[in-house]
């Protein structure tokens, strides 16, 4: 890998490693200091590696430089001037070397400390999710502004007033006390379960499936797992969920980037070792007495990667999404019920059923009654694909939408 190509690779995995260290050492109060000289690092490093080359070891060459500039910051801020300046005469540069632990387990440590106070309930969930974006996943401005379909002025902002919240509540950067876990946890689990979301229904205009979304979302949950104090069942079975939903994203989209239906994806392209990775951790996720919603969203995702279409398997699922709205119900969990419903009890109960949804403002509701109504009544099937393609957000999922118009009735361009 090239220069070229070698400084944004390093810059998604490894800025998030720097400013998490270096925010759990300064605190909220100098988030923005962290997330300075992490850039200036990588602008550091794009300045000489193009004169001298690279490194032979370009992440150990990032981290050093990294540290350097963390401790040449607080030699000139006047904190360190007025209050910590006499301790320089007794070597307090060798005790604050030591300090700036950029080691691998404290790197691991100071990113799930940041995942915890990111997600406080103190700031909203859209500023939870845009704070692990930047923070936790290394996105730029203009990614994060991508994902909410929004510009860089109003994430900035977000992010801005987040910040000020976290300061202004003296939010500290660590592990919850263990009796405040279990709803610290909730609110981590919800945004990352919301991130991955982002990606794997992704309404940015060029693309449906935003696949570095979804990946960072579970290497945040991995690290949920493997840490002891928070390798929980309700863990395990959101993982799980995930590794289900990925192992689809090669049959996911066509060779043009265009979305495929479920019932018509090649499922040769299913990834086994992925599904096999779920089920593991699914069934880690029953040690437990609680039955979460990632529990049952997880078992019907295990449904979705069985390439059979027998009765059994669509009379489970429609169990399992009775089960999950009787938990939390859900609009869209409520529309994809009449889907197996469909298989069961046949298509005009199903249409019945989700004819009562009324969601009026979804695409995948129109759609989804198109799908139903095609072969029934193709004039019906039409006008509800056509009613979707006046919803819908994306450039991709309309041209998905008139070629179904188009395969119904041919003289529709």
């Amino acid at each position: 890998m090239g220069q070229q190509e070698l400084i944004p690779h390093l810059f998604r995995t490894e800025y998030r490693k720097i400013v998490s260290v270096l925010c759990k050492q300064f605190g909220f109060e100098q988030i923005e200091i962290a997330e300075d000289i992490s850039s200036e690092t990588f602008l550091t490093a794009s300045q000489i590696w193009g004169l001298n080359g690279l490194p032979q070891n370009p992440v150990a060459w990032l981290y050093n430089v990294a540290k350097n500039k963390a401790i040449n910051h607080l030699k000139r801020v006047a904190v360190f001037q007025n209050k910590i300046r006499p301790d320089l005469k007794s070597g307090y540069e060798e005790k604050y070397e030591q300090k700036i632990d950029l080691s691998s387990q404290n790197i691991s440590d100071s990113q799930l400390q940041m995942m915890f106070a990111i997600c406080h309930p103190a700031i909203s969930q859209e500023a939870q999710i845009g704070l692990s974006l930047r923070i936790l996943c290394g996105f730029g401005i203009e990614e994060i502004a991508d994902a909410f379909l929004t510009n860089k002025e109003t994430i900035n902002k977000r992010l801005f007033r987040a910040k000020e919240k976290l300061r202004e509540e003296k939010i500290k950067i660590e592990i919850p006390p263990s009796f405040q876990i279990e709803e610290r946890l909730e609110t981590v689990l919800t945004t990352i379960y919301l991130l991955f979301n982002e990606g794997y229904y992704s309404e940015c205009q060029n693309m449906t499936l935003r696949k570095d979304l979804c990946l960072e979302a579970m290497r945040l949950c991995y690290m949920l797992v493997e840490y002891k104090i928070t390798n929980k069942p309700l863990v395990n079975a959101l993982f799980a969920l995930m590794c289900f939903h990925a192992s689809r994203f090669d049959a996911r989209l066509d060779k043009n980037g265009e979305p495929v239906l479920y019932e018509e994806q090649d499922t040769n392209l299913w990834n086994l070792e992925m599904i096999s990775k779920g089920a593991y951790y699914l069934n880690c996720s029953a040690k437990g007495n609680e039955i979460s919603k990632y529990h049952l969203e997880a078992s019907i995702a295990y449904w979705g990667t069985q390439k059979t279409d027998s009765e059994e398997k669509w009379e489970n699922v429609l169990q399992l999404y009775d089960q999950l709205l009787q938990i939390e119900y859900s609009p869209i969990a409520a529309l994809n019920r009449t889907f197996a419903l469909s298989k069961i009890k046949g298509k005009k109960e199903a249409i019945t059923e989700a004819e009562k949804l009324n969601l009026i403002d979804n695409p995948f509701y129109f759609c989804l009654l198109g799908e139903l109504y095609a072969d029934m009544d193709n004039i019906k099937a039409i006008q509800n694909f056509q009613k979707a393609l006046d919803v819908a957000k994306t450039n991709v999922g309309r041209q998905t939408i008139q070629k179904k118009m188009k395969i119904l009735s041919p003289g529709i361009k």
